[in-house]
């Protein structure tokens, strides 16, 4: 197997500076993608850089960006035209919890910060990068999502709700460019040892549960140009761990 499947892949990564995000930025970057990282903070981005340059020799491309202003994906796209003329591969993993709360007891801020940086970033993501990922011979597009969709649970009602509506919007996106080369795909990491689970789970073992890097490898190969079997319309990706992190 080629150790760098992803030579000369563009790939963006969102909430890249932590957890899943960052796992998976590295994970591009060792298999040979150009990773464009983006971020809340300059110091978590640079020192995301250091270990990407580090371990491969290349640096990464960094966007400290709030997603809480969504509005700067526009500009992001148009950026990105301008450098690359194209996006291979989008991993979505930046999101925020919204709180445990009873859902009448929701405050009002968090509910609508949570509606922008988990839905409403979504939507402005596909809009800025589709054009990008369809001059890509192989788009691939990754959102993380999470099992709260199908199994809704008292005081989730934020992060299940905004998840929800992200799930069906690149369902509905992904329909629409089914004869095209871009392919979307639903990731459901699971229980995983990263700062939300933590702020959800206050009393839980963290080294109970799996590392982000350990989903790393999956998300290498859904990224891959090659044909894997995926469908035209996005699928839900949730057992990986039983599946030995492969397809």
């Amino acid at each position: 197997m080629d150790s760098k499947p992803l030579n000369n892949r563009i790939a963006l990564v969102t909430g890249a500076t932590r957890g899943i995000g960052q796992a998976a930025a590295l994970g591009l970057a060792r298999a040979g993608a150009h990773v464009i990282a983006l971020g809340r903070t300059q110091g978590g981005l640079e020192a995301l850089d250091d270990q990407i340059f580090a371990e491969t020799g290349a640096h990464a491309t960094l966007v400290p960006m709030d997603l809480k202003q969504p509005e700067t994906l526009d500009a992001l796209g148009a950026t990105i035209h301008e450098r690359w003329g194209r996006l291979d591969i989008v991993v979505h993993a930046a999101a925020v919890l919204g709180g445990i709360s009873p859902t009448g007891h929701i405050d009002p801020k968090r509910w609508d910060e949570t509606l922008t940086v988990n839905l409403t970033a979504t939507w402005r993501l596909i809009r800025a990068l589709e054009p990008l990922l369809k001059a890509s011979d192989a788009g691939r597009a990754i959102f993380l999502t999470t099992g709260r969709v199908v199994r809704p649970k008292a005081f989730w009602g934020p992060y299940a709700a905004t998840k929800a509506g992200m799930e069906a919007l690149v369902r509905c996106w992904a329909d629409e460019v089914e004869h095209t080369p871009v392919r979307a795909v639903l990731l459901d990491p699971n229980q995983m040892r990263t700062r939300m689970r933590a702020e959800a789970y206050p009393g839980e073992d963290p080294m109970t549960l799996p590392e982000p890097a350990e989903i790393a490898p999956l998300v290498v190969q859904l990224a891959q140009a090659t044909d894997l079997g995926l469908p035209d319309r996005p699928v839900v990706f949730s057992d990986w761990k039983a599946a030995g992190g492969k397809l």
